[in-house]
């Protein structure tokens, strides 16, 4: 596992996340990893549909049905005669 250092870190900021490791009955290298955990993983690259189901999805009371499939289209016809031929020259 990679390990880092934080430098200059302010002494309020320290404070909170001792207070924040404490209450999660955690060490303070432990709360850091999680945090970071938790932040990282909420900025994955997301498509559309991610986005669209996090705004709208089950949680918020919203139920996104799929539409029915569409009538399939007639195939196109390869006939001699239904296609205009150019004469050659």
């Amino acid at each position: 596992m990679a390990s880092i250092t934080i430098r200059n870190l302010d002494e309020v900021v320290k404070m909170r996340l001792r207070i924040r490791a404490a209450e999660h009955s955690r060490s303070m290298e432990e709360e850091a990893r999680c945090i970071l955990r938790e932040v990282l993983d909420r900025q994955r690259p997301q498509t559309l549909a991610d986005i669209a189901l996090e705004m709208f999805g089950q949680e918020h009371g919203v139920e996104l049905d799929s539409p029915p499939p569409a009538d399939p289209r007639e195939p196109p016809s390869f006939d001699e005669s239904s296609t205009p031929m150019s004469s050659p020259n």
